[in-house]
């Protein structure tokens, strides 16, 4: 069976040269965090790592968006499944992969740093943040591609600064989950079950979503939730769906210089000529031009 690291197609990953990791570790910020390592793989088939403990330099962060995979750490094998996040201490010997039947996608970012540890305690098993009314999924997301954005732009002190400081934020989203949600749920008034529904799509659109898992969501069956939704929004279900995938294309080109394919795939399109003809029929333009378009 064959056993790959890396090589997936619309990957992206960044490396911090060893001398400026060096450098972190002195700073009298980036000693408290920093990153080593980030990327993400789509369809990662075939993904395998393996480390000794003394090759497990730093913390490995995985959280998967589509698809499942496996961790094997302190001799116990768990199983990690979409909308789930771990992360593998540091000094333990560990493996991880794709499963064979179901190719995982993922988000990873190696890290260190004085806080480190504490900001990884308790997240060694596989923890579920599965999309509700207030569990701001896209935003950190966002917020991930920021960080990969900013390291892509150069290893600047700024830049390095900047990259740490966010992922304090990234990482303390997801230790502290209730207060990260809770922070935008105060003194909301409960959402009707279409802007439910919408805010589930949104949260959505970075894999593949069946509209029965929007109507499940909601309580109501397909065919009542189809008929409700276009009759309040004027739209089916699906193009709703569309658009919000669309609307979150025009952020990645306006922002990002990420290639079409690497947008295709992190919103869960496998097929780049597919999503071109979906953002040309949306836009009435293509990816290509929409990115030359003067804006603003």
């Amino acid at each position: 069976m064959a056993k790959l690291k890396s090589g997936f197609r619309g990957e992206r990953a960044i490396i911090l040269p060893t001398p400026i990791v060096e450098e972190l570790r002195m700073d009298e910020l980036g000693k408290l965090l920093y990153i080593t390592d980030i990327g993400f793989y789509p369809n990662a088939e075939f993904h395998y790592r393996k480390r000794s403990k003394a090759e497990a330099l730093q913390y490995v962060f995985i959280y998967c968006i589509e698809g499942s995979g496996w961790i094997e750490s302190a001799h116990q094998r768990q199983k990690v499944v979409p909308n789930q996040f771990v992360i593998l201490p540091k000094g333990e010997a560990h493996a991880y992969g794709s499963e064979l039947n179901k190719v995982w996608t993922i988000y990873w970012i190696h890290f260190d740093g004085e806080s480190a540890g504490l900001l990884a305690e308790g997240i060694q098993k596989p923890t579920s943040i599965n999309p509700e009314n207030d569990s701001r999924i896209q935003e950190r997301l966002l917020l991930f591609e920021e960080i990969y954005a900013t390291l892509k732009n150069g290893y600047s002190k700024n830049n390095l600064h900047y990259s740490s400081t966010c992922l304090f934020h990234f990482l303390g989203s997801l230790k502290y989950l209730g207060a990260y949600r809770e922070s935008a749920s105060t003194n909301q008034i409960q959402a009707d079950l279409t802007e439910k529904a919408i805010h589930f799509m949104r949260e959505n659109t970075h894999r593949k979503l069946a509209i029965k898992e929007v109507a499940d969501y909601v309580g109501w069956s397909v065919s009542h939730f189809s008929s409700s939704f276009h009759k309040k929004t004027g739209f089916s279900p699906v193009n709703y769906y569309s658009q919000l995938k669309i609307q979150q294309a025009c952020h990645y080109l306006d922002f990002t210089d990420f290639k079409i394919n690497q947008i295709a795939l992190t919103l869960g399109m496998a097929d780049p000529l597919y999503f071109s003809r979906i953002f040309t029929k949306t836009m009435g333009i293509s990816p290509s031009k929409y990115r030359d378009k003067k804006k603003g």
